[in-house]
C-alpha cells in the first residue's frame, strides 16, 4: 500500500466533516418539511454520512488504483474500529451518490485565502479513451469534444484558481469545448489583485470587466500583438504560472480525479469533488515563494 495514506491525517478529515455534517443538519431541521403521506417508510442507513464522505475522500490519498481495491483490502480489514457501522462494498457504492451535495457544500468551505496573487488555467478530463468515443453512453448528453496543445480529448474540462501558496480558490466543469474564458467572471467574484492565465484568457472585454471589480488579468501576449510595457514582478510572476499545472499534475496521479470507470454521473462528480477535498489536505502543495530574501539592495516598489 503506498504511503500517501499516512501522510493525509483521516482524523482531521472525518472530525471536519462531521462538524460539518451536524451544522447542516442543525440548519436542515429549522427548514419546514413536507408532510409524510400514510404508510411512507423512510429507510436510514448504520453509516452517518460523514463516514461516508471521509472514507470517499481517503482513497483519494490511498495510493489505490480503483475504490473496491481500497475498501475490500483496507477500509473493512483494518477500519473496522474506527468506523464500526461498516457495510459491504455493494450497499457502500449505493450510498455514494447520497454524499455529492453535503461533499460539494463541504469542498466550498476548504478554499484557500484570497492573497491578490491568483493563477488560473484549464485541464481535460477525459471519461473515455477516444477511440470508444463513438459508442459512448454515461455522460451522453452531457460531455463534448475539446482540443487543446496535446491534441483532441472527449469529455469535460475543469477550471482551476489557486493562489500563490497552492490552495483552491475557486473551480468550475464544463464540457471539453466550452472556452476558457466563458466561466471566468462567475469563479473570480470574490477575488481582487492580480490574476496570472496563459494566451487563451486573452480578451479585452474579459480584462475590462475584471478591471472593474478590481481583478487585474495578465497574460503573455502573442506573437502578432503590439508590444506592451509589463511590470517586472508581473512578468517573474508570468514565469511562475506553470505551478498551476503542477496542481493539475497532483490533482490527476496523486489525487485520481481522472478515470474512465465511471457507470453514472453522480459517481463521476462523487469522485470529482472527493479528489479535490483530499487535495486541500494534502501537507505539501506547489507554491512559489516570490518574497526576497537576503536581498536588502531590491526595492520593495516592484513587489
Amino acid at each position: 500500500m503506498s504511503t500517501i495514506v499516512s501522510r493525509l491525517d483521516i482524523t482531521q478529515i472525518f472530525c471536519d466533516v462531521d462538524d460539518f455534517c451536524q451544522q447542516w443538519e442543525n440548519l436542515w431541521q429549522q427548514v419546514p418539511q413536507l408532510p409524510s403521506t400514510t404508510g411512507e417508510r423512510r429507510s436510514t442507513s448504520r453509516m452517518h454520512l460523514s463516514e461516508v464522505i471521509t472514507i470517499v475522500i481517503a482513497f483519494h490519498g490511498s495510493g489505490y488504483k480503483t475504490f473496491k481495491e481500497f475498501y475490500t483490502l483496507h477500509v473493512l480489514p483494518s477500519w473496522h474500529e474506527a468506523f464500526p457501522n461498516l457495510v459491504s462494498y455493494t450497499r457502500f457504492v449505493e450510498l455514494v451518490p447520497w454524499c455529492l451535495m453535503l461533499l460539494c457544500c463541504f469542498l466550498h468551505t476548504r478554499r484557500g485565502e484570497v492573497t491578490g496573487i491568483s493563477f488560473i488555467d484549464s485541464t481535460p478530463i477525459n471519461v473515455c479513451h477516444n477511440c470508444r468515443a463513438h459508442s459512448h453512453k454515461v455522460f451522453k448528453g452531457l460531455v463534448k469534444w475539446g482540443k487543446n496543445s496535446v491534441g483532441w480529448h472527449f469529455g469535460f474540462k475543469l477550471h482551476l484558481i489557486i493562489n500563490d501558496c497552492g490552495e483552491l480558490l475557486a473551480f468550475s466543469l464544463t464540457p471539453a469545448n466550452v472556452d476558457d474564458r466563458k466561466p471566468v467572471p462567475d469563479m473570480t467574484k470574490d477575488l481582487i489583485g492580480k490574476l496570472f492565465g496563459d494566451r487563451g484568457y486573452i480578451s479585452q472585454k474579459l480584462f475590462e470587466e475584471l478591471y472593474e471589480r478590481g481583478l487585474q488579468l495578465v497574460t503573455k501576449s502573442k506573437k502578432k500583438m503590439k508590444n506592451r510595457l509589463v511590470k517586472l514582478i508581473d512578468k517573474i510572476l508570468l514565469r511562475k504560472r506553470a505551478v498551476i499545472e503542477s496542481v493539475n499534475d497532483h490533482l490527476k496521479n496523486i489525487c485520481q480525479i481522472e478515470h474512465s470507470r465511471h457507470r453514472s454521473p453522480f459517481n463521476f462528480l462523487v469522485n470529482l469533488m472527493a479528489g479535490l477535498a483530499a487535495y486541500t489536505y494534502l501537507p505539501k502543495k506547489p507554491s512559489i515563494d516570490i518574497y526576497p530574501k537576503d536581498l536588502p539592495a531590491l526595492p520593495p516598489a516592484i513587489f
